[in-house]
């Protein structure tokens, strides 16, 4: 049940939010809550509205339900990336697509949230996405105080060789899965070097959109192109001294990659508009969630780069090699979630410690520190219970404790997929999926309703 209440600020009078819902009815009810909340709501139903309002009006946060009836909520956030929005978006999606959730993180997505939604949960994480400014590149020198770095073997492998490559100049590649931690990777290389007292920029390079790459990497002069009104300085030139880390490199486009090669080699860059070289003295740190040597091979990415960003290269394990970290990162996170939400939870129940350790994470850290923040929010008590748990986590687990050999089980997961696959086909035209499918609409409706197939 999602229970309405109010908490309004002077803050949240100035966000204005776009929702898009095809649910009328859950709409409405999330149109009221947020209102209630004092945030201004601008809701539609479709993609092609969400599109028509982002080129007519500025938002501050966008809370897009994945399945949509001419498409996805994540179509909606890539095109806002491609036109240069750089809008937070939370998307909203039913429990059995939470691998298609972590793959709109992995596309830049904010969080996701499950339905049904839970309204402190929700308004927990608009509130993280909304005093998270990514807006601006990230120049921040304090020490990672909410970073812990582990006891596996793993762990002490990877500092040894960050302990190793820190101290120099050598250009870093650090590849690993989507929250792995590969920021904090490179802040540490950073605090560790002998540019820590220099800034430390961050910038995601899926954010930035084909038309301003080059004028936000290397600046540019006023009258430089259209709207070019000022004269800005490129984030090379703002981090003078110090360290670049460009996350997810592989996206930027190609014309970028030779300026940046140039910038690399020349040790200086040429501002859009301007005849001028300025010279820069800056270490690159790079993140890729895939292997950027796949993209040299499609030629998607330049092997004379490529050669010039791995000196040296990092791999990031994946929560479920760690086994022996899990319960060092659990309590960590439940220390931080105590501090940001005043909360006192003390322990997880067994019960759901074991659940968390049969999880096989997909979104490693930055999953389980969600979660655990989750379980903090609703736990009035001083122990977090299995029933704090998201309801995906639990349903993942239960379907992978069933036996792969139960015929009957495996046949209707094939269902269930060829069901969802043929619903997508068609943008959820239920008419036309039945009559793919050989089976009559009431068949149909009886099957989506068993498989728990949102619609």
């Amino acid at each position: 049940m999602f229970c309405i209440f109010a908490i309004v600020n002077s803050y949240s009078l100035m966000v204005k939010i776009l929702l898009v819902e095809d649910d009328i009815t859950f709409s409405q009810l999330l149109f009221g809550f947020l209102q209630k909340n004092g945030y201004t709501i601008d809701a539609v139903a479709n993609v092609k509205s969400a599109l028509k309002l982002l080129k007519q009006q500025s938002y501050n946060l966008l809370l897009l339900d994945y399945r949509l009836p001419d498409g996805t909520g994540l179509d909606i956030f890539s095109n806002a990336r491609q036109n240069g929005l750089k809008i937070p978006a939370i998307i909203m999606t039913s429990f059995n697509d939470v691998r298609t959730a972590v793959k709109a993180i992995q596309a830049g997505a904010f969080d996701y949230i499950t339905k049904p939604v839970n309204p402190d949960e929700l308004m927990m994480i608009i509130k993280n996405a909304l005093h998270t400014d990514k807006k601006q590149p990230i120049n921040e020198n304090t020490p990672i105080a909410d970073f812990i770095r582990g006891k596996s073997a793993d762990a002490d492998k990877l500092y040894a060789y960050i302990d190793v490559v820190a101290p120099t100049d050598m250009a870093v590649v650090i590849q690993g899965e989507t929250g792995t931690g590969k920021e904090y990777a490179a802040r540490i290389i950073h605090q560790q070097s002998k540019r820590s007292h220099k800034p430390f920029i961050s910038v995601d390079c899926g954010a930035l959109s084909k038309d301003l790459a080059a004028s936000e990497l290397f600046g540019h002069i006023k009258g430089a192109f259209t709207g070019a009104v000022t004269d800005k300085k490129g984030l090379f030139e703002v981090a003078d001294g110090g360290t670049l880390f460009l996350d997810e490199v592989g996206n930027l486009n190609y014309e970028v990659q030779i300026k940046l090669l140039r910038a690399l080699q020349e040790k200086s860059i040429h501002p859009l508009g301007d005849t001028r070289l300025v010279k820069v003295d800056v270490r690159i740190i790079t993140a890729t969630n895939d292997d950027l040597l796949n993209s040299v091979n499609q030629g998607d990415f330049r092997q004379d780069l490529y050669h010039r960003l791995n000196e040296f290269k990092l791999q990031l394990p994946a929560l479920r090699d760690r086994h022996n970290d899990l319960d060092l990162f659990i309590n960590h996170f439940i220390k931080q979630s105590n501090t940001e939400l005043g909360r006192s939870v003390q322990s997880i129940s067994p019960e759901a410690r074991k659940v968390l350790k049969q999880y096989d994470w997909p979104g490693n850290l930055r999953e389980l520190r969600n979660v655990i923040k989750r379980m903090v929010l609703l736990t009035p008590s001083s122990v977090a219970s299995v029933e704090s748990l998201p309801e995906e986590m639990l349903f993942t687990i239960t379907y992978a404790s069933k036996p792969q050999s139960d015929l009957k089980l495996i046949n209707e997961a094939n269902e269930k997929e060829l069901i969802q696959r043929t619903l997508e086909k068609v943008k959820y035209n239920k008419s036309k999926a039945a009559k793919l499918l050989n089976i009559d609409r009431k068949t149909l409706y009886s099957k989506i309703e068993r498989y728990g197939i949102e619609v």
